[in-house]
């Protein structure tokens, strides 16, 4: 079975277009961290980078799968700002405060492992595991 792909990715895209939709100004709190080299580390604080993402404030902006990248103007200097989703922590309209944070990747649990295809053991063989016939009663 193949994996899966992220969904940060995809709800980072679709929160982003919801917000602009409802003619809000989507806004992304980046992890500095994670984030990388390509962002403009004079504005980060408590080690979160708040970043407007609408179009009118940025230029060429793309959100792929692996990364979101735009141009924008910090103290009137264009910048090219670039950094990994995975490094997006949350997305929200900065008018309402309504969005979405996205929990921590490292800490989501893994899927359970798929049950082997091999034959099923009878009832009373592993102590319950197998197919009984359910038992009823009369309870007076």
């Amino acid at each position: 079975m193949l994996k899966a792909p992220p969904k940060r990715p995809y709800l980072l895209r679709a929160m982003h277009q919801w917000i602009t939709d409802s003619g809000l100004t989507p806004h992304v709190i980046v992890d500095a961290a994670r984030a990388g080299e390509d962002v403009p580390h004079a504005y980060v604080q408590d080690g979160k980078l708040v970043l407007n993402l609408s179009y009118t404030a940025t230029q060429r902006l793309k959100i792929d799968n692996d990364l979101v990248e735009f141009d924008a103007r910090f103290a009137g200097v264009i910048h090219h700002v670039r950094f990994p989703v995975n490094a997006v922590m949350g997305v929200y309209a900065r008018e309402t405060g309504e969005g979405m944070m996205f929990p921590d990747q490292d800490s989501s649990p893994a899927p359970p492992e798929p049950e082997p295809h091999g034959p099923r053991p009878g009832p009373g063989e592993d102590g319950g595991g197998g197919a009984k016939r359910p038992q009823l009663r009369v309870v007076k």
